[in-house]
């Protein structure tokens, strides 16, 4: 076993991902003003046990003015999560975000009640 998967029990990747959340969490969609993973735009997270980070995300449609940009974005503020090795993001449609995807949170914040 190397080192890097020696380091990552369990409880280290929970808190890694905890940090990774919090992180996604300074990411905004900048046409509303609420983050990117209370949007529900964040579909998965996974961490491998060399600390690499695969995310799959979507955007509030294809036609999204930052769909070009906002990927980049959050796998540049992924990287810069200490304990992470390096970050992919892969943007994906199925299923296709809806209001529904979005936190309690998010959805009081946009008057959605």
């Amino acid at each position: 076993m190397d080192k890097a998967a020696e380091k990552m029990t369990p409880a280290t990747a929970s808190d890694l991902e905890a940090r990774i959340v919090e992180a996604l969490k300074t990411v905004f969609d900048p046409e509303i003003p609420v983050d990117i993973y209370e949007l529900g735009l964040i579909y998965d997270v996974s961490i491998d046990s060399s600390a690499h980070v695969k995310l799959q995300m979507t955007l509030t449609s294809p036609h999204c003015p930052v769909a070009e940009s906002l990927p980049g974005d959050v796998e540049r503020t992924v990287q810069g999560v200490e304990g992470v090795d390096g970050a992919e993001v892969e943007v994906v449609w199925d299923p296709t975000w809806n209001p529904a995807m979005m936190s309690e949170a998010a959805k009081l914040e946009l008057g959605f009640f």
